[in-house]
């Protein structure tokens, strides 16, 4: 008789990087939701609202952090022990 040795199945990444993931994720989408608007309604008229401080600084710097929280996630070791 054969005893079935499968490989036990389980998750890429650990509990902690699922939560780094998502809020990386969070960053990410407060990012892109900040940067959206400040269009002209007429487009002969310009309308300086879209290089405002939220714009321009904020929002892409949230991205950014997003990003970085994202790289982190990934090289996380979910093995390793406190």
């Amino acid at each position: 008789m054969k005893q079935d040795k499968s490989p036990k199945k389980s998750f890429v990444f650990g509990k902690k990087n699922y939560q780094f993931l998502f809020i990386g994720i969070g960053f990410m989408t407060l990012g892109f939701i900040l940067m959206s608007g400040g269009k002209s309604t007429d487009p002969n008229i310009f309308n300086p609202e879209i290089y405002n401080f939220r714009r321009i600084r904020l929002a892409p710097t949230l991205v950014l952090i997003g990003l970085g929280i994202q790289a982190y996630a990934i090289l996380l070791d979910p093995n390793k022990q406190k």
